[in-house]
């Protein structure tokens, strides 16, 4: 196959779309979801975001990327005064409307309204969650870290509250997500379905790996 090179130089002088959208894509596939947030008014926000990734399992910690604060950023605003938000897995069914979430809608008007999109509550958590998503997460933001090389900010939270469903879980722990129905995406507008090749063992020196069956719970 043939390559294209690019050094430093040549990814810096292309237009800022076409290097947002090279850049965006060559760190490979993402997880894609929905964050639904709302304000000390009761103001409901909902945005998507591609950079949302596993810190730790103890205490359950994940976290995201937010584009710098040099502007609103609602989801940002409304985290940092609640200190609670939703994580919600983007599936087939709605990955349209949302993207469409990425608009950018005045604060006073509600993206779940905007996109065709339905709120729930659940066992008094504070956010709303996408009732059209199949996994959903509860998360107190628990760090801000600002990063100095480009301004921009990740949120680390702690999931309180997780929901899925149940024939996805397996006896192991295993979750798997392409049973949820949950998709993925690379750059900064192409979502994919999944099609898993094959779960193997835990690798040790020496020993030959091995498939591993999902065996789910019931």
């Amino acid at each position: 196959m043939e390559k294209t090179h690019l050094n430093l130089a040549a990814i810096m002088s292309l237009e800022n779309r076409k290097r947002a959208h090279l850049i965006n894509a060559c760190g490979g596939f993402k997880s894609v979801c929905l964050i639904g947030t709302k304000d000390a008014n009761d103001q409901r926000n909902l945005a998507i975001f591609s950079s949302v990734f596993h810190i730790g399992s103890v205490p359950p910690l994940i976290a995201f990327v937010v584009r710098p604060d040099s502007v609103e950023r609602h989801t940002l605003q409304n985290i940092i005064d609640t200190g609670f938000y939703t994580i919600n897995h983007i599936n087939e069914s709605i990955y349209k409307k949302a993207h469409q979430s990425s608009a950018r809608y005045p604060k006073e008007l509600s993206e779940f309204e905007a996109v065709g999109l339905s709120e729930e509550y659940k066992n008094n958590f504070f956010a709303p969650y996408v009732v059209e998503s199949n996994i959903q997460m509860g998360v107190q933001c628990r760090e801000r870290i600002d990063l100095k090389i480009n301004g921009t900010i990740i949120i680390i939270g702690e999931i309180q509250e997780l929901y899925f469903p149940s024939e996805s879980w397996c006896e192991d722990g295993f979750l798997d997500l392409e049973k949820a129905g949950s998709i993925t995406c690379s750059g900064l507008d192409s979502y994919h379905k999944t099609s898993g090749l094959e779960r193997l063992s835990y690798a040790k020196p020496n020993i030959p790996l091995h498939s591993i069956v999902n065996s789910y719970k019931k």
